[in-house]
Protein backbone atom coordinates (compact mmCIF):
# COMPACT_ATOMS: atom_id res chain seq x y z
CA UNK A 1 0.00 0.00 0.00
CA UNK A 2 1.05 3.84 -0.60
CA UNK A 3 -0.50 6.96 -0.54
CA UNK A 4 0.39 10.21 -2.52
CA UNK A 5 0.10 13.77 -1.01
CA UNK A 6 1.24 16.92 -1.43
CA UNK A 7 0.96 18.54 -4.66
CA UNK A 8 -1.74 17.43 -7.11
CA UNK A 9 -1.86 15.26 -10.41
CA UNK A 10 -1.92 12.25 -12.22
CA UNK A 11 -1.39 8.69 -10.02
CA UNK A 12 -1.70 5.47 -11.90
CA UNK A 13 -1.08 1.78 -10.92
CA UNK A 14 0.00 -0.53 -13.56
CA UNK A 15 -1.67 1.94 -15.84
CA UNK A 16 -5.04 2.48 -14.37
CA UNK A 17 -5.71 6.01 -12.53
CA UNK A 18 -5.75 5.67 -8.38
CA UNK A 19 -5.03 9.96 -7.95
CA UNK A 20 -3.74 11.23 -4.93
CA UNK A 21 -4.67 11.74 -1.57
CA UNK A 22 -5.76 8.14 -1.01
CA UNK A 23 -4.14 4.97 -0.24
CA UNK A 24 -3.81 2.54 -3.19
CA UNK A 25 -2.42 -1.07 -3.37
CA UNK A 26 0.31 -2.01 -5.97
CA UNK A 27 1.15 -5.43 -6.75
CA UNK A 28 4.88 -6.78 -7.08
CA UNK A 29 5.95 -6.38 -10.31
CA UNK A 30 3.39 -3.44 -11.21
CA UNK A 31 4.21 0.08 -12.12
CA UNK A 32 3.68 3.26 -10.19
CA UNK A 33 3.30 6.19 -12.52
CA UNK A 34 3.28 9.81 -10.78
CA UNK A 35 2.65 12.87 -13.33
CA UNK A 36 3.65 15.99 -13.33
CA UNK A 37 2.11 18.35 -10.97
CA UNK A 38 -0.93 20.11 -12.11
CA UNK A 39 -1.10 22.11 -8.91
CA UNK A 40 1.47 22.65 -5.97
CA UNK A 41 5.77 21.79 -6.50
CA UNK A 42 6.09 18.48 -4.54
CA UNK A 43 4.76 15.36 -4.09
CA UNK A 44 5.26 12.88 -0.99
CA UNK A 45 5.15 9.55 -1.16
CA UNK A 46 4.37 7.58 1.50
CA UNK A 47 5.05 3.53 1.84
CA UNK A 48 2.92 1.45 4.47
CA UNK A 49 5.99 -0.08 6.44
CA UNK A 50 8.10 3.13 5.70
CA UNK A 51 11.17 3.39 3.75
CA UNK A 52 13.80 1.55 5.60
CA UNK A 53 17.49 3.72 5.15
CA UNK A 54 19.45 4.23 8.22
CA UNK A 55 18.73 6.95 10.11
CA UNK A 56 21.12 9.83 10.45
CA UNK A 57 20.52 12.64 12.74
CA UNK A 58 17.26 11.50 13.22
CA UNK A 59 15.73 11.65 9.90
CA UNK A 60 16.03 9.52 6.81
CA UNK A 61 15.96 12.11 4.45
CA UNK A 62 18.31 13.30 2.08
CA UNK A 63 20.43 16.75 2.89
CA UNK A 64 21.41 18.08 -0.37
CA UNK A 65 23.63 21.33 0.87
CA UNK A 66 25.49 19.24 3.50
CA UNK A 67 25.33 16.31 1.60
CA UNK A 68 24.30 13.84 4.68
CA UNK A 69 21.72 11.40 4.77
CA UNK A 70 20.40 8.61 2.36
CA UNK A 71 21.85 8.53 -1.00
CA UNK A 72 19.60 10.71 -3.55
CA UNK A 73 16.76 8.67 -5.20
CA UNK A 74 17.74 7.99 -8.95
CA UNK A 75 17.08 5.49 -11.94
CA UNK A 76 18.18 1.85 -10.54
CA UNK A 77 17.70 3.33 -6.91
CA UNK A 78 16.12 0.17 -4.79
CA UNK A 79 14.40 1.51 -1.78
CA UNK A 80 13.61 -1.10 0.96
CA UNK A 81 10.29 -1.20 2.94
CA UNK A 82 10.26 -1.93 6.20
CA UNK A 83 8.20 -4.88 7.97
CA UNK A 84 4.07 -4.72 7.21
CA UNK A 85 2.26 -3.23 10.31
CA UNK A 86 0.10 -5.27 11.88
CA UNK A 87 -2.91 -2.27 12.09
CA UNK A 88 -5.42 -2.30 9.49
CA UNK A 89 -4.95 -0.06 6.45
CA UNK A 90 -6.97 3.44 7.28
CA UNK A 91 -10.16 4.51 5.50
CA UNK A 92 -9.09 8.38 4.11
CA UNK A 93 -11.74 11.26 4.10
CA UNK A 94 -11.28 12.94 0.75
CA UNK A 95 -12.99 15.93 2.12
CA UNK A 96 -10.16 16.31 4.05
CA UNK A 97 -7.39 16.26 1.55
CA UNK A 98 -5.57 19.72 1.39
CA UNK A 99 -5.63 21.23 -1.79
CA UNK A 100 -2.07 22.66 -2.77
CA UNK A 101 -2.13 26.55 -3.01
CA UNK A 102 -3.41 28.29 -6.71
CA UNK A 103 -3.44 32.01 -7.22
CA UNK A 104 -2.12 34.53 -4.63
CA UNK A 105 -1.34 32.97 -1.08
CA UNK A 106 -1.65 34.79 2.06
CA UNK A 107 1.21 33.42 4.71
CA UNK A 108 1.03 34.35 8.41
CA UNK A 109 4.06 35.82 9.65
CA UNK A 110 5.84 36.43 13.11
CA UNK A 111 8.01 39.11 13.75
CA UNK A 112 11.67 37.93 13.82
CA UNK A 113 14.78 38.21 16.13
CA UNK A 114 16.44 41.01 13.99
CA UNK A 115 13.60 42.63 13.22
CA UNK A 116 15.55 45.93 14.65
CA UNK A 117 17.87 45.51 11.35
CA UNK A 118 15.49 47.09 8.91
CA UNK A 119 13.50 50.06 9.15
CA UNK A 120 9.60 50.25 10.59
CA UNK A 121 9.09 51.38 6.74
CA UNK A 122 10.96 47.80 5.54
CA UNK A 123 8.82 46.00 8.12
CA UNK A 124 5.26 47.78 6.69
CA UNK A 125 6.50 46.93 2.98
CA UNK A 126 6.90 42.89 3.95
CA UNK A 127 3.41 43.07 5.34
CA UNK A 128 1.86 45.06 2.72
CA UNK A 129 3.20 44.28 -1.01
CA UNK A 130 2.82 41.59 -3.55
CA UNK A 131 5.72 39.01 -4.18
CA UNK A 132 6.56 36.56 -6.20
CA UNK A 133 9.09 33.29 -5.61
CA UNK A 134 11.91 33.22 -8.07
CA UNK A 135 12.72 30.77 -10.01
CA UNK A 136 15.69 29.81 -8.07
CA UNK A 137 13.68 28.89 -5.47
CA UNK A 138 14.58 25.08 -3.84
CA UNK A 139 14.71 23.18 -0.95
CA UNK A 140 17.34 25.53 0.87
CA UNK A 141 15.08 28.67 0.04
CA UNK A 142 13.01 30.95 -1.93
CA UNK A 143 13.98 33.91 -2.70
CA UNK A 144 11.18 36.51 -3.14
CA UNK A 145 11.13 39.06 -5.98
CA UNK A 146 9.67 42.76 -5.08
CA UNK A 147 10.74 46.09 -3.66
CA UNK A 148 13.59 46.46 -1.96
CA UNK A 149 13.60 45.92 2.34
CA UNK A 150 15.38 49.12 3.64
CA UNK A 151 18.53 48.37 6.22
CA UNK A 152 18.49 50.04 9.59
CA UNK A 153 21.48 48.47 10.23
CA UNK A 154 23.93 47.82 7.91
CA UNK A 155 26.79 44.96 7.89
CA UNK A 156 26.28 41.88 8.81
CA UNK A 157 26.00 39.43 12.28
CA UNK A 158 27.80 36.05 12.66
CA UNK A 159 26.01 33.08 11.71
CA UNK A 160 23.12 31.89 13.47
CA UNK A 161 21.09 29.15 13.71
CA UNK A 162 17.71 29.40 11.94
CA UNK A 163 14.40 27.84 11.49
CA UNK A 164 11.72 27.03 8.91
CA UNK A 165 9.76 29.87 7.31
CA UNK A 166 13.12 32.87 8.82
CA UNK A 167 12.98 35.43 6.44
CA UNK A 168 16.24 37.16 6.10
CA UNK A 169 17.12 39.85 4.52
CA UNK A 170 20.72 40.45 2.21
CA UNK A 171 22.51 43.82 2.45
CA UNK A 172 20.69 44.94 -1.05
CA UNK A 173 17.22 44.14 0.70
CA UNK A 174 16.21 40.97 -0.66
CA UNK A 175 13.84 38.60 1.39
CA UNK A 176 14.79 34.87 1.29
CA UNK A 177 12.43 32.80 3.17
CA UNK A 178 14.75 29.69 4.53
CA UNK A 179 13.03 26.14 3.75
CA UNK A 180 13.45 22.34 4.91
CA UNK A 181 17.09 22.40 3.71
CA UNK A 182 18.07 25.59 5.20
CA UNK A 183 22.04 26.20 6.55
CA UNK A 184 22.70 28.77 9.16
CA UNK A 185 22.35 32.89 8.38
CA UNK A 186 25.36 33.44 6.60
CA UNK A 187 25.45 36.59 8.09
CA UNK A 188 22.28 38.21 7.27
CA UNK A 189 19.33 39.17 9.56
CA UNK A 190 16.20 36.98 10.33
CA UNK A 191 13.45 39.98 10.50
CA UNK A 192 10.29 37.45 10.65
CA UNK A 193 9.36 34.69 10.73
CA UNK A 194 6.64 32.46 8.52
CA UNK A 195 3.89 31.51 10.65
CA UNK A 196 4.70 27.57 11.28
CA UNK A 197 1.08 26.87 10.63
CA UNK A 198 1.65 28.63 7.30
CA UNK A 199 4.78 26.21 5.78
CA UNK A 200 2.79 23.21 4.42
CA UNK A 201 1.27 26.21 1.92
CA UNK A 202 4.62 28.15 1.42
CA UNK A 203 6.33 24.19 0.40
CA UNK A 204 3.77 24.11 -2.60
CA UNK A 205 4.07 27.47 -3.81
CA UNK A 206 5.41 27.16 -7.55
CA UNK A 207 8.09 29.91 -8.44
CA UNK A 208 6.36 32.71 -10.77
CA UNK A 209 3.80 32.62 -7.78
CA UNK A 210 2.01 35.67 -5.95
CA UNK A 211 3.10 35.46 -2.02
CA UNK A 212 1.53 38.10 0.44
CA UNK A 213 1.79 38.03 4.33
CA UNK A 214 -0.71 38.82 6.87
CA UNK A 215 0.32 39.76 10.74
CA UNK A 216 0.10 35.88 12.45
Amino acid sequence: WFSVTGAWGSVRVAGREVGPYRAARVRAGEAVEIGTAERGLRYLVAVRGGIDEPLVLGSRSRDTLAGIGPEPVGAGRVLAVGPEPAASVPLLDDDAAYPPPVGSVTLGLLPGPRADWVTDAALAVLHESRWRVSPSADRVGARLEGPALERRVPGELVSEPTVAGAIQVTGAGVPTVLLADRPVTGGYPVVAIVDPGSLDVLAQVRPGQEIRFRHA
